[in-house]
């Protein structure tokens, strides 16, 4: 199941009691912290999620799959997730 555009799970994200945030497709990509832009580029782009997005993995979405504060746990997680959740589905778009 598809819990975020960026492939973050948000099930495990230990900001979603603390904050209250009930994950960025529920809130239309602006969590507790801001407008996410990676959520704005797919929103742009008619799409769910950058796993079906040709361009992936771009230099936005790995800025935030490594970014030293809150980047993944191993370094591309996320970006491996948007791939699975990509394939699962039957097309690539943009």
């Amino acid at each position: 199941m598809v819990e975020s555009y960026c492939g973050l799970i948000c099930t495990g994200c230990e900001y979603r009691e603390s904050h209250g945030c009930t994950g960025c497709l529920d809130l239309k990509g602006k969590p507790f912290w801001g407008e996410c832009p990676v959520a704005k580029c797919c929103q742009e782009k008619h799409i769910p999620h950058c796993g079906i997005c040709s361009y992936i993995p771009c230099e936005l979405l790995l800025s935030f799959s490594n970014d030293p504060e809150q980047g993944d746990d191993p370094p591309g997680k996320r970006i491996e997730q948007c791939k699975q959740w990509g394939f699962d589905g039957i097309w690539r778009t943009v």
